[in-house]
């Protein structure tokens, strides 16, 4: 199977589809320490440096999936919500490369803001467009503590699939098993300054995480969100008004700060995933990423159902 990415980002994505079996053919991000963090964990990826508005899908024609995170902040409760109207909504651009590559399965992921009432008109003409183009729409709010992620991160999901695939694809759900808790993801990283606190923050940050904030270009730094978040960082143990650039030390006394790969594990990275820039540029890929569990669950149940029917014709064929 193969896919064609766009707004790549730091790869989230494109990790899950990998490890459910996808072979990328391009993943274009127009975000330079972005496309340096994908060429840095799989040199082998065609990484493709361009403005997705100047990309055409042409050569692409009939892949297997298009996928993509939309730029969140048209959509976003932290941002002024404009819509279609912010230069950054790109789900026009996304309906362009559709049409041009034909691809048998799309999967677009974005923030729960989109399914606000403000934008049901948005939402009904998208998926009107998509069926006139002969898909089947399924698109969902889902929360990666379902999937595995110690984080309530809710998203939603378009996935939009050729008509004769769509009887064969079921939303997965995950598992709904609590997930592991923030001390226990991160006391291994906690400890490796020798902290000797960190048995007992363990113990202590014993539930999950907030929705890790990344922030735009135009708003953001190294934090983890708004007040709120904090909050909710500051329940768990962690001081949640920047990042560390390192583990706590030895003697460190009250609450630490996350590294940058402490966030990413948070998000469902692995340990090896290196992230290209400063920390600002490099914590905001990590809080814009789609978690890599989540993006392999579903990418596999997209497989399932494009399987399914390749089956079926092959066996047909045989008879034939």
């Amino acid at each position: 199977m193969y896919s064609l990415e766009i707004c790549a980002g730091a790869g989230g994505q494109a990790l899950g589809l990998e490890q459910a079996g996808f072979e990328h053919v391009a993943l274009v991000e127009i975000d330079p320490h972005a496309c340096a963090t994908l060429r840095l964990n799989r040199p082998h990826w065609n990484v493709v440096e361009q403005d997705v508005k100047a990309f055409s899908g042409k050569k692409y024609w009939g892949i297997d999936l298009l996928s993509g995170g939309i730029p969140c902040p048209p959509f976003s409760v932290a941002g002024k919500q404009l819509g279609n109207v912010d230069e950054r909504d790109l789900f026009a651009d996304a309906l362009r490369l559709i049409r041009e590559c034909g691809p048998r399965a799309v999967m677009i992921e974005n923030v729960r803001g989109l399914f606000d009432p403000k934008f049901d008109e948005y939402r009904k003409s998208i998926k009107a467009r998509l069926e006139n183009l002969g898909y089947e729409c399924f698109w969902e709010i889902i929360n990666a503590s379902h999937y595995g992620i110690p984080q309530q991160r809710l998203r939603t999901i378009l996935i939009a699939l050729k008509r004769e695939y769509a009887a064969y694809f079921r939303l997965p759900i995950g598992d709904l098993k609590s997930p592991t808790t923030i001390g226990e993801l991160l006391f291994d990283e906690m400890v490796i300054n020798g902290w000797d606190g960190a048995k007992e923050w363990s113990q202590k940050a014993d539930g999950i995480a907030p929705t890790l904030v990344g922030g735009s270009k135009k708003h953001g730094g190294a934090d983890l969100g708004p007040t709120r978040a904090r909050i909710a960082w500051s329940k768990l143990g962690v001081d949640g008004s920047g990042l560390a650039n390192e583990p706590p030390s030895k003697d460190f006394i009250g609450n630490p700060k996350l590294t940058v790969k402490m966030a990413a594990l948070v998000q469902g990275f692995p340990s090896d995933w290196k992230f290209v820039g400063k920390k600002t540029p490099a914590y905001r890929q990590v809080g814009n990423a789609f978690p890599p569990p989540v993006a392999k669950a579903i990418g596999s149940a997209i497989i399932k159902a494009l399987s399914t029917v390749d089956n079926k014709n092959f066996v047909q064929e045989q008879i034939i």
